[in-house]
């Protein structure tokens, strides 16, 4: 210090130290809740749990999207923070499109649920959460999926009409269903005041796009009832639909597994649960799809349930239709019923997607820029929190995506 140029230590009274010293890390969000990680700026740990927030009025709702480029540590984050709530005695579910989650799984003692085309293991959609209103839209929701197309009124009828002869019959199923709308009932024909064949003809669109997941290259997945033994008891439950995975059909199987998982949540059992949708895109690129996945997030206060939505990118969200359009309302709604972000390292060509639709700041958009692997942007509510997410070691061999490709790179 020799020779240089001695300041006088600033003094005030602490009832101006704020102005003085405006910290750039706030306190945090308590120590309630599994563990994160570190909050870079203030250097104390970052603890998170939706339902105590809520419990607290932080949030209002439990849900929470979570986008990321591929490699910077979107799915070792999602994974060790469904371990470590298994830990507190919360259960997690996790429709699985790529089939990564297995290892999960398996660390807690279940094997993942795998449905494949002609397969063994069935769910039943029509054992979705709700009354014939909400079975129907999910009917409509499927076949307008298929049909890449809105529905007619007299589709909408059919769908309906058929329905509720199926159920009528006892346990619904869609067999049930797509028999009905080929061979309706005279009664139900009477109903609407046409005759059976004209009704025939409305459904038959309907009928045939059904057929896909009854007897079609989508049979044996959603074409009967629920197989035995097919619940939630276990503390990691992945639905693996990976044999699917790339397929334009992918959008459709999933609203499929969400509604049957819909009709599982509502039993008021007491757990609390996460449900992770991976490769949220497949849902949102689907207007009938992304229109029931709504509902379910519309509903995940009465489940008692924390959604959490994963994409790529925020522009996801706006690729889901045209400005202003039906699509791209529904996709923003999403985002605005999921108070939590989370948002890990964007390309430099989605930053402004990502500005416009989370509500950054220009300095949150610059650390966003340049976010490195393991680190996060959080927005909790109002509050925001740049987060490093910590492994031990147990869990870095758990969440270790990469393996594959080292293997690959070694092999002659």
């Amino acid at each position: 210090m020799r020779g240089r140029p001695r300041h006088p230590a600033h003094q005030l009274t602490s009832a101006h130290l704020q102005a003085a010293y405006p910290f750039m890390g706030e306190g945090g969000l308590g120590g309630r809740g599994v563990y994160i990680g570190r909050d870079v700026y203030s250097g104390a740990s970052f603890c998170f749990d939706p339902w105590v927030l809520y419990e607290q009025g932080a949030l209002t709702g439990p849900s929470a999207l979570v986008a990321g480029q591929v490699g910077r540590g979107k799915s070792a984050l999602i994974k060790t923070y469904l371990a470590r709530q298994a830990l507190f005695g919360r259960r997690a579910v996790v429709i699985d499109p790529k089939g990564e989650y297995g290892p999960l799984a398996e660390w807690f003692g279940s094997r993942p649920i795998r449905l494949v085309p002609g397969g063994q293991v069935r769910l039943n959609p029509l054992d979705a959460a709700g009354g014939r209103e909400e079975r129907v839209a999910l009917l409509g929701a499927l076949v307008a999926g298929s049909l890449r197309r809105a529905l007619e009124p007299q589709e909408h009828t059919a769908l309906d009409l058929a329905y509720r002869a199926a159920a009528a019959d006892g346990a619904p199923t869609l067999p049930a269903v797509q028999h009905h709308l080929l061979h309706p009932t005279h009664e139900a024909a009477a109903s609407i005041a046409v005759r059976a064949e004209d009704l025939a003809r409305y459904g038959r669109g309907c009928a045939l796009e059904l057929r896909r997941l009854c007897e079609g290259d989508l049979h044996g997945m959603f074409d009967g009832p629920t197989s035995e033994g097919v619940e939630l008891d276990a503390p990691i439950v992945v639905l693996d639909l990976s044999a699917l995975h790339g397929s334009p059909a992918l959008g459709v199987l999933m609203v499929c597994v969400s509604a049957w998982l819909s009709g599982r949540l509502a039993r008021d059992d007491g757990i609390k649960r996460l449900v992770v949708l991976d490769e949220g895109w497949a849902v949102l690129a689907d207007p009938a799809a992304a229109t029931f996945l709504q509902r379910s997030w519309k509903l995940a206060r009465s489940y008692g349930v924390a959604n959490m939505l994963v994409i790529h990118r925020l522009s996801d969200l706006t690729a889901a239709g045209d400005a202003g359009s039906r699509e791209a309302k529904i996709a923003q709604g999403l985002l605005s019923d999921s108070e939590t972000r989370i948002i890990l390292a964007q390309s430099p060509a989605d930053l402004a997607a990502t500005r416009e639709l989370v509500g950054l700041t220009g300095t949150e958009v610059d650390h966003v820029a340049t976010l490195p692997r393991g680190v996060a942007l959080w927005k909790v509510g109002e509050r925001s929190f740049v987060v490093e997410h910590r492994l031990s070691r147990a869990e870095r061999a758990l969440v270790d995506t990469d393996a594959r490709m080292r293997s690959a790179v070694a092999s002659p």
